[in-house]
């Protein structure tokens, strides 16, 4: 079921259609499908082998390497709620079969008994009748153990456990060292005599938390470690080691975006490892690397907020409410969390506390514990603004498992945040003091006058009571209306609640729509153009709606079905930023289509949606070349969008070939059963002629001179298609190597440009959308002042327009030396006699030399290795290399080599005009009358006799 926690796979040695499960079933309620698994045709159909009970799950399984028909398995008593954790009970226990699983026994001879939690199993590789286990309790009889007779009797060789079972406590055996056991925690622990003395492995430079380690069968001294930190790899058992940075697999719990310049940043705060900001895009060829990230505060990171006017200026969150403020110029971090007053009762913080700076004045902050507290001074100093803001209920009288627990159960409260605090918050932008505050205990709180006086709603319609407020966004439109999302996850309720206030959270309705049934709301964004553009983070992925939370659509295009736990809306750009829990950060880059999305639009053959601004500048080459250049592939790079103008726009319809509509035809007729067209000669001579439909961008400035042409793809849909801001290459350049870019004409002048949308029909062109007008902006660079770019386009223009030529007469010399090679065989083998005219294409050829060595290089200096002066092409070539990669204008070196090469050109273009047209002409005409054997680029001359 997909509510189910998959603990372990194991896959029998000797064949692997055979799979066993250990599912520890949904972690946060009774029921669902517990125990072990067992599936003999490679996990198509699955049987339960060990079923445990309800509020039990199996959660460790080892198989015998050397008789595979031997399992092991531990059931695991827990529940986890909003406001505790029981992690052990009288259900845990460790079984073994004998059979490949078909029937299980009960091992407890010399284990602890009574409530136990986790039980972490391992079979030494080495022999596998020593059989290692590490057991949670609630007293002294926990552990580490050892079965040295395949789990008959166990002993005791150690009191060590890990420091939190419920997250760590995998056992790895070395495969090679019988005595040798490796237990994951907090830092990997290591014994060498089978369990009676651990020690520290070793982190130098490492991450901690660790859950994962893989040792080498042949090597033992070779790891790979899987912890809180990502990947690691030792070569020398756990000395030093070498971090895996490539894996974009970060957890991000929240996001926020500044209004940096050029490009804004983004600020997130991650499981484990700290609270980050990084840019959204970079002017680098190798796109966004981690050394453009910097770390603002430690710990688990949460919440971050960026002073509006002063992007220097970042709070940041580590778990429980650790705030700081930090200084981007600096580094210096400031702590700034608010503490209780003499006689005030403890606070109650939120693993993840809310944290917002108003909306009114950009000094003012608020921030919540089980109270809100205001400052009006960055943090310096802080006020409460409201007393107790939950239900304040004893979280130790509520029952677990059917029962209240005392105090001495196992791993009671552990790692859970204090029941009763504050969760979610937001004030309005429209009315200041306008507050409303979550909770995690199913309220929300309102004041309209900054917290002078509040008011509370407890249930909400279709939402059980008590549900985690999970986020609230106040409108942006309407001072009274509000969002708010709930998540029950923890109750073992995965059902989305979204709902909207049009009154200051008097009343609710809700606006979950068509969500799927199965997916909490974790986070909700308002578009700041249409208010009914809505977009909703779910457990399982992005939603957007267009009319308010009627109708919601998953947005995908690449993106993974994964926990969307925030948005953020950066306003300027029109981007979606997005903190996912597993995969980084994702940005949808200029969302206004979907403001513009409804029934009339999609009814349209075609649309071209509006273009933002397009930044012109210079992409950078930091490492000396685009992308990874020579880093190697564990060098990570996140791809910048796209250089120069976005295009997006809309079919209804693919464009189809002639062979695609027969096929079509084809299939319906299969479908209705009817006989199917078989086509014609001349039909399908028209299918294999056909030039395929295709769909052409044209950029034009604005008196409607035609700047580029684009082709984009002609599916149907929305599709996007970036142009460079480049004029097109003046000649004809072949495709770049794997991993390399295509070679670029100059850059275009900043100014107002538009684009139109176009379909190529049978060689028709029909204009289907636009124009839609665009600017090409410069983004505040000295090196680009106006004139300097003004010049340097004329000029670059005037250099393309050379190399357009002399590309072609490259060309055209390296043919007429093929062509007159032809001839001069042609002559040979020519009856009658032509002599005189074998002299006439020698010194033809000689004259072609003579121009090859001027237009390409003197070949006979250089194959000699002796210097020689530049050729046209190499003048040409220069200049265009020169300003490929920069604003500033032309320099005098290159306007003088300009002025050699075109007049150089000049002068050699006209002798290669008399050549071709004049001498070439005429010795292919006396060789045709002389009945040579025909060569190429010569028209035959026939007449039938």
């Amino acid at each position: 079921k997909k509510s189910e926690h998959i603990a372990r796979i194991v896959i029998d040695p000797r064949n692997s259609n055979v799979v066993f499960v250990a599912s520890q079933g949904p972690l946060w309620n009774p029921g669902g499908d517990r125990g072990v698994f067992k599936s003999t045709d490679g996990g198509k159909s699955w049987k339960n082998v060990l079923s445990v009970s309800e509020n039990t799950g199996a959660t460790d399984l080892v198989i015998d390497p050397k008789n595979p028909d031997i399992l092991y398995a531990s059931s695991y008593q827990r529940r986890r709620h909003v406001w505790t954790l029981i992690d052990g009970g009288p259900e845990s226990a460790v079984y073994k079969s004998t059979d490949n699983g078909s029937t299980w026994v009960k091992i407890t001879n010399g284990l602890p008994s009574g409530d136990i939690g986790r039980i972490g199993l391992a079979i030494s590789p080495a022999d596998s009748k020593v059989i290692y286990a590490t057991v949670e309790a609630t007293t002294k009889q926990g552990g580490f153990f050892r079965s040295v007779d395949y789990g008959a009797t166990w002993e005791k060789r150690n009191d060590v456990i890990s420091s939190s079972p419920q997250y760590y406590g995998t056992i790895i055996a070395d495969p090679k060292n019988v005595d040798r056991v490796y237990l994951m925690d907090v830092f990997i622990m290591v014994t060498n005599d089978g369990g009676k003395t651990f020690s520290r492995l070793g982190e130098k430079s490492k991450h901690v938390d660790n859950h994962a380690m893989w040792i080498e069968g042949d090597n033992t001294n070779h790891y790979l470690a899987g912890c809180d930190g990502g990947l690691y790899e030792s070569f020398d058992r756990g000395a030093t080691w070498d971090f895996k940075s490539n894996l974009p697999v970060t957890q991000f719990y929240d996001v926020c975006v500044d209004n940096g310049q050029p490009f804004y940043n983004v600020y997130g705060g991650t499981q484990d490892n700290f609270t980050l900001g990084g840019p959204s895009r970079t002017m680098s060829a190798s796109g966004i690397v981690n050394s453009d990230w910097f770390v603002t505060t430690g710990g688990d990171g949460f919440q971050s907020r960026v002073d509006p006017e002063d992007p220097n200026t970042v709070y940041s969150e580590s778990q429980y409410g650790g705030l700081i403020r930090f200084d981007r110029r600096s580094g210096e971090q400031l702590g700034i969390q608010p503490q209780s007053g003499k006689g005030e009762a403890p606070l109650r913080w939120n693993w993840d506390s809310p944290l917002l700076i108003s909306p009114h004045k950009h000094t003012r902050l608020y921030f919540a514990a089980n109270i809100l507290f205001r400052s009006e001074d960055r943090g310096d100093t802080w006020v409460a603004v409201s007393g107790d803001l939950t239900r304040e209920i004893d979280r130790n009288a509520l029952p677990v498992m059917g029962k209240v627990w005392g105090v001495d159960a196992v791993a009671k409260n552990a790692s859970t945040s204090l029941y009763g605090n504050c969760t979610a918050m937001s004030e309005s932008p429209v009315k200041e003091g306008l507050i409303y505050v979550g909770t995690d205990d199913g309220l929300i709180n309102v004041t309209g006058d900054g917290g002078a006086v509040w008011r509370k709603t407890e249930k909400f319609p279709g939402v059980p009571e008590r549900t985690f407020v999970s986020r609230i966004c106040a409108s942006q439109y309407e001072a009274g209306t509000v969002y708010a999302a709930f998540d029950n996850h923890k109750n073992g309720d995965f059902s989305p609640y979204l709902l909207k206030s049009h009154d200051a959270g008097k009343t609710w309705q809700p606006v979950k729509g068509n969500l799927p049934a199965y997916g909490p709301v974790l986070a909700i964004a308002e578009d700041h153009v249409n208010p009914n553009l809505l977009f909703a983070g779910t457990e399982f992925g992005l939603f957007f709606t267009v009319d308010g939370g009627t109708k919601w659509i998953q947005l995908k295009g690449g993106f993974p079905t994964i926990a969307v736990r925030d948005l953020a809306v950066q306003k300027r750009e029109n981007d979606l930023v997005l903190a996912t829990f597993g995969r980084g950060f994702y940005v949808l880059d200029d969302y206004t289509p979907l403001r513009t999305v409804s029934s009339d639009l999609l009814g349209r053959d075609a649309h071209l949606f509006p273009v933002r601004d397009a930044l012109m500048y210079i992409v950078a080459q930091p490492l000396g070349g685009n992308k990874k250049v020579f880093q190697g592939e564990s060098f990570f790079a996140a791809e910048n969008p796209p250089f120069g103008a976005t295009f997006t726009y809309y079919l209804k319809e693919s464009l189809k070939t002639r062979k695609d509509k027969r096929q079509d035809a084809e299939k319906e007729a299969e479908k209705k059963k009817q006989s199917i067209h078989y086509p014609s000669w001349d039909e399908l001579r028209a299918e294999d002629q056909e030039e395929p439909p295709a769909i052409i961008l044209t950029v034009s400035d604005t008196e409607g001179h035609v700047i580029r042409t684009l082709t984009g793809p002609a599916t149907k849909g929305i599709s996007r298609i970036a142009w460079d801001l480049r004029y097109p290459l003046p000649r004809l350049a072949p495709p770049p190597p794997p991993g390399e870019e295509p070679e670029a004409g100059p850059l275009v002048m900043p100014g107002r440009y538009m684009v139109t949308l176009e379909k190529r029909i049978d060689g028709v062109v029909t204009r289907i959308a636009g124009p839609v007008k665009f600017n090409v902006v410069v983004p505040g660079q000295v090196s680009m002042s106006p004139s300097d770019r003004r010049e340097l386009a004329i000029f670059q223009q005037k250099v393309a327009h050379l190399q357009r030529a002399v590309s072609g007469a490259n060309q055209i010399v390296n043919e007429l030396k093929s062509r007159l090679g032809s001839m001069k065989q042609a002559l040979q083998a020519t009856p009658a006699s032509v002599d005189s005219l074998m002299l006439v294409a020698v010194a033809i050829e000689k004259r072609v030399n003579d121009l090859s060595r001027d237009l390409q290089g003197d070949m006979t200096r250089r194959s000699r290795n002796e210097s020689d002066v530049p050729s046209i092409n190499e003048r040409v070539s220069k200049i265009s290399d020169d300003e490929q990669l920069s604003t500033w204008k032309p320099t005098q070196t290159n306007l003088n080599g300009y002025a050699l090469a075109s007049q150089d050109f000049k002068t050699l273009l006209g002798k290669l005009k008399v050549l071709i047209q004049t001498d070439l002409a005429n010795l292919e005409k006396q060789m045709e009358a002389a009945g040579a054997p025909w060569t190429p680029g010569r028209f035959p001359d026939w007449q039938e006799e």
